[in-house]
């Protein structure tokens, strides 16, 4: 036992994340400072400290202090108590639906716990990840055994029904990005396809859902046809049958070419009426090919595509009822179908003419005018990024992404170096959780993202987000810090 403790205190904490960590939030506050400052007050002398910038530095403080704090709590502690957490989380998401109701920009995730407000709908992001690693840590487990695959969706899909209404979209789709800890822990990457494709179809079903061809939409067309050539690619990806994938192309082919011989001799053709008959004798001969072979392949390829065609379907529901309004409009502002400049487009606008203002060296330290005037709404939350890009230029914002590449391939190399399955599927939680925050909140403020409102880790204002961020970074660090133990344990 006492080589043991011996081996535990040679454990050391990584300083060079810790030095990012800090590099971040101090940039970051100068960067909420910067977008809450006065020019009226621009001839006083030193710093200010009102409003956002003062709370946002006394976040910073705190989080410090939860920071060294966590660094003196045994690893065990978050492992044993995991499910407990997991269980007041849920709690509290759903007491958020009920309490008196604290409405923040359409948002009912907030609360005020005395002088404070907070979101709990963050810290639910460390939780969800810390049970997951917690139930794939369990001994012999197979992810893919129907009851364990049920019980890790149940983790990740339970708050994110909750969350979603709260009307809050963003949190509720980070959830969805810790799927990238069931595949490193075992999760096939033809489930990871599944969510692909999903995505491919709800884009093209929706870019093209204005033009009709009768029963059905352009968008129609095209997705019962991507579905038809993704049925092909998994028969050559799984069953290794070439012919059999050129065959189920000559059919549909087939199908396709024939109508499009009879439109020649002045038939009216209804060319998704024809992809949806195409695609129903692909799904038959999958049938056919499962009953004949006994190949259960061909009968997870059958139910992808009746499946792909179901979820195709079920979109526009979601898109038109399910999505607010605002959020529609978003989407289709980014898929190029309305252009609302003044409207629902106006932040997005100001936030590009901002960053492009900043040239290659921006504008300097308290110079930016979009900023100081007032044109980009939640500039120091959601749109902080456009900020540094105005102020600091094409040199300052690529610094910055760069540092997050740097941070994002360091927690990389700490999860892999892990001695335990929970740390390591704790540490690509972390990571799922920060690359989607990263990749989105960017690239949203340039453009190519819809706005869903969620922050840049460590440089948007905001107490939740912050502690929430810190939480999950320090836990991690921690348990890197006794990885050694645990080798020996």
């Amino acid at each position: 036992m006492q080589g043991n403790n011996d081996i535990s205190e040679k454990g050391r904490i990584d300083w060079f994340t810790v030095g990012l960590y800090l590099l971040f939030i101090a940039f970051g506050w100068l960067n909420i400072y910067a977008a809450n400052f006065d020019l009226e007050s621009r001839g006083d002398e030193g710093f200010e400290l009102t409003g956002n910038a003062l709370r946002q530095l006394i976040w910073i403080g705190s989080a410090l202090v939860v920071a060294f704090i966590i660094m003196k709590i045994d690893v065990a502690f978050f492992e044993t108590y995991a499910f407990v957490f997991f269980l007041i989380g849920i709690v509290v998401l759903i007491l958020t639906l009920f309490l008196p109701p604290l409405d923040v920009r359409g948002s009912r995730s907030f609360l005020d716990i005395g002088p404070l407000r907070v979101q709990p709908a963050e810290f639910m992001k460390f939780v969800i990840a810390l049970a997951l690693a917690k139930v794939l840590s369990i001994y012999n487990f197979n992810i893919m055994k129907p009851q364990n695959l049920l019980l890790v969706s149940a983790i990740i899909l339970v708050p994110f029904a909750i969350v979603l209404l709260q009307d809050e979209m963003g949190q509720a789709l980070v959830y969805i990005a810790l799927v990238l800890v069931l595949y490193r822990e075992g999760l096939p990457g033809g489930i990871l396809f599944m969510g692909v494709a999903a995505v491919v179809y709800f884009i093209f079903g929706i870019k093209f859902s204005d033009v009709s061809l009768g029963m059905f939409t352009k968008g129609d067309l095209i997705v019962m046809s991507l579905i038809i050539i993704f049925v092909v690619g998994l028969i050559w990806s799984y069953v290794k049958r070439f012919k059999v994938g050129l065959f189920v192309l000559l059919i549909a082919g087939s199908l396709f070419l024939g109508a499009f011989v009879l439109s020649h001799f002045e038939v009216k053709i209804d060319w998704g009426l024809t992809a949806l008959i195409a695609l129903s004798a692909v799904a038959l001969y999958l049938l056919y090919l499962f009953l004949r072979y006994r190949l259960r392949t061909y009968l997870y390829i059958f139910f992808f595509a009746v499946g792909s065609f179901l979820f195709h379907e079920s979109a526009e529901y979601v898109f038109t009822d399910v999505l607010e309004p605002h959020q529609s409009i978003r989407i289709k502002m980014l898929l190029g179908m309305e252009d609302d400049p003044q409207g629902a487009g106006f932040q997005v606008r100001q936030s590009k003419i901002a960053i492009g203002s900043g040239g290659l060296f921006g504008k300097g330290f308290l110079e930016g005018t979009q900023t100081k005037l007032g044109y980009i709404p939640d500039q120091d939350t959601d749109f902080i990024f456009c900020t540094i890009g105005e102020e600091h230029g094409f040199v300052g914002t690529t610094l910055v992404m760069l540092f997050f590449m740097i941070f994002m391939l360091r927690l990389l190399h700490i999860a892999e170096r892990q001695t335990s399955v929970f740390g390591r599927a704790f540490g690509y939680g972390v990571i799922s959780i920060f690359l989607f925050h990263w990749m989105i909140n960017v690239g949203m403020v340039i453009g190519i993202m819809p706005v869903i409102g969620i922050p840049l880790p460590f440089f948007s204002y905001g107490g939740s987000s912050l502690w929430s961020f810190t939480i999950m970074l320090f836990v991690l660090l921690r348990i890197d810090k006794m990885r050694k133990r645990k080798a020996f344990d």
